[in-house]
């Protein structure tokens, strides 16, 4: 971006900035991310909760670009208001970043099938909240790094008797599924352009096909559905 001055320019940065829920029931948690968050001049922190409930109810009233979500919470937890903010929201609702730890695995599962957009684990770098957010409020799903995608499919492989959606995977062409393939292994469009020797934009546009054929929301959904599926490698 081009150097400017005044007070004009000053005011777009503020209103393109990353809106951002911030979402845990514990206060010395929220303070230090809140903290963190407002350390980059593209995010503004604009509320926190405590639980589930107020969680829904300031996603209605902010109408925040993302959505940091513990799980465990009393009262309603993260996972049921994850599921009710991505039904409310529509197309162009929050999206959803679960901070978890690695003993809620099917908790991840679970938040990520609902529509979640991605999580983080708590004991990653501080700094990577900060990238993470700026990931799926661009409209990507945060890929997690290759410990944690393992976690999904392990889960995936205990619960794929009652998820199998075979009928979808049939409507797919043999090149959607050359994609999805490396959509589950955490490739970029334009990763899978250099392996599939296409276009970046062919990419994007099978992406999309992929997506709407199966009815998911983001690239995460679309991860959890090739690991149920026996389409990831290595699975």
């Amino acid at each position: 971006m081009t150097a400017g001055t005044g007070a004009a320019e000053a005011g777009a940065d503020a209103s393109d900035a990353i809106r951002v829920l911030l979402v845990d029931d514990q206060e010395m948690v929220r303070d230090g991310l809140g903290a963190l968050l407002s350390t980059a001049p593209d995010i503004e922190l604009v509320g926190e909760a405590g639980d589930g409930l107020r969680a829904i109810q300031l996603a209605r009233e902010l109408r925040p670009d993302v959505v940091v979500m513990d799980i465990r919470m009393p009262g309603m937890d993260g996972l049921t208001a994850t599921g009710s903010i991505i039904q409310n929201g529509g197309e162009q609702g929050p999206r959803v970043l679960i901070l978890t730890t690695f003993d809620l695995d099917e908790y991840v599962y679970e938040a990520l099938a609902r529509g979640a957009s991605g999580f983080l684990l708590k004991d990653a770098p501080a700094r990577d909240l900060i990238n993470a957010v700026r990931v799926i409020a661009a409209g990507q799903a945060l890929l997690a790094p290759s410990v944690t995608r393992r976690l999904i499919a392990d889960v995936a492989r205990r619960r794929r008797a009652g998820n199998l959606r075979p009928e979808a995977v049939s409507a797919l062409t043999a090149r959607e599924l050359d994609v999805l393939r490396q959509v589950a292994r955490g490739f970029s469009n334009s990763e899978i352009a250099d392996e599939l020797v296409l276009s970046e934009q062919t990419i994007k546009t099978h992406v999309g096909r992929i997506l709407a054929k199966l009815e998911l929301r983001d690239r995460t959904q679309a991860v959890v559905f090739a690991y149920e599926h026996g389409l990831a490698g290595g699975d």
